[in-house]
């Protein structure tokens, strides 16, 4: 009996499990209703269980990190890496492609300067040299054949007309020759008169020229004497439209074909002389050709 009373007491002292159990039920009810949103924060927080894949390669993981990343991993680490640029060396950078227009702009300033320094300078070197001229020609001495052209203009003055010399002054570039320019009506008594005096004795004629000056036409007489070997220049002008100086092939034999020469090339008529007609183009040639104003029927010839 004792025994059994031992096994008795024994089992009266360990508790039932259905309390427990209730105890467990009620908890755990109070642990979901009660902390849901302290569960779900601590599983969004918590790390997610690993796979057996991430365990195998956890290990690789570690093995390969001392080796270096693959290029392309590098390159961007690198670039992520890299400081970058500040606003001055960007600045900088763009400055080759600003920099052209500028220098452009800065060259044609320059040029422009130095075009207006060099039209400044030949302006001062020109109206230094008209100075000078201007200068030259009030100090330097007259011709030395000043004294003769003033005594033949006026003997033709007195001997012939006070009006027939126009005009008159010596050629320097002509080796100082004297120039005489006469009016057209009073040439054929000019031209015996200075072939005949003393002071003159033009006995010869040298040359007739005829000159197409565009308003009006000229005819220049180089005559000299055999005698005293001085030269002179006579001109004598005449109207373009009709144009006519009195022929002088009575005073000196050598301008006969030479006034027809002109009469030809030029158109001068030459009233007095003995045969005047054309002695180089055929007489039906239309215009004369050493006019400036010339135009021929033929291009081609």
């Amino acid at each position: 009996m004792s025994e059994d009373k031992k096994e008795q007491g024994k089992r009266e002292d360990i508790p039932s499990e259905e309390p427990r159990q209730q105890d467990h039920s009620k908890n755990s009810g109070e642990v979901s209703s009660g902390d849901s949103e302290a569960v779900k924060a601590k599983a969004e927080t918590s790390p997610p269980p690993e796979s057996e894949q991430d365990k195998i390669m956890k290990p690789l993981a570690g093995e390969n990190a001392a080796s270096p990343p693959p290029r392309a991993a590098r390159s961007t680490r690198n670039q992520a890496e890299s400081p970058k640029p500040e606003a001055s060396e960007q600045k900088t950078a763009s400055e080759p492609s600003d920099s052209a227009p500028k220098e452009g702009k800065v060259q044609a300033a320059e040029d422009r300067e130095a075009k207006l320094k060099r039209a400044a300078e030949a302006r001062a070197a020109r109206a230094e040299a008209k100075a000078k001229k201007e200068e030259a020609e009030v100090l330097k001495e007259p011709s030395p054949m000043q004294p003769l052209l003033d005594k033949s203009v006026q003997w033709i003055r007195d001997k012939v007309s006070p009006e027939a010399v126009e005009d008159a002054f010596i050629n320097e570039l002509d080796g100082h020759r004297p120039y005489i320019i006469i009016k057209s009506d009073y040439w054929a008594e000019t031209a015996k008169f200075v072939r005949d005096h003393e002071h003159f004795q033009l006995n010869y004629l040298r040359n007739v020229a005829g000159i197409d000056q565009e308003t009006h036409m000229e005819v220049a007489y180089h005559l000299i004497s055999l005698n005293t070997k001085q030269e002179f220049l006579f001109k004598v002008k005449t109207d373009r439209e009709q144009p006519a100086v009195p022929s002088v092939t009575s005073v000196w034999q050598g301008a006969n074909w030479q006034e027809r020469e002109i009469y030809d090339l030029l158109g001068i008529d030459f009233p007095g002389h003995p045969d005047l007609r054309r002695i180089m183009m055929p007489d039906d040639w239309v215009g004369h050709p050493l006019r400036k104003d010339y135009e021929p029927i033929d291009p081609e010839v």
